[in-house]
């Protein structure tokens, strides 16, 4: 499992830790039952506190993606289609945030913008 951290970016570390581990999840790299290395583990190879990687996978369980068994680790849950449907809808939501804004810097239309979409869902 390969996590990049960045230090410039605007997302705390356990928020990049917890987004990159759902991507993993949503792609399929990342599939039920895989394991997770320990929080320690993680900690060290990524160098950074435990207490932020508990977070991470804290959150990574609140959200259904991951399950801890004591004693044996943290393992991916079987995707719940809703879930990774709210993932989705979440990353595409925050895509066309930024498009729109972009869009409205540059004096670009909502009119151009529906136009642009529907061109691109034609051609797939």
């Amino acid at each position: 499992m390969n996590i990049i951290i960045s230090n410039s970016s605007d997302k705390p570390i356990y928020e990049q830790i917890t987004s990159q581990i759902k991507a993993l999840v949503m792609n399929g790299e990342l599939k039920e039952g895989d394991s997770l290395p320990s929080m320690r583990t993680l900690a060290k190879e990524l160098r950074i506190s435990v207490i932020t990687t508990k977070r991470a996978y804290e959150d990574l369980e609140r959200d259904g993606f991951i399950t801890t068994v004591v004693g044996k680790g943290s393992f991916i849950r079987a995707a719940d289609i809703r879930l990774v449907r709210e993932e989705k809808l979440k990353q595409i939501e925050n895509l066309l945030t930024r498009a729109i804004s972009l869009a409205r810097q540059s004096a670009i239309g909502r009119e151009e913008v529906e136009e642009m979409i529907a061109i691109i869902y034609q051609e797939e």
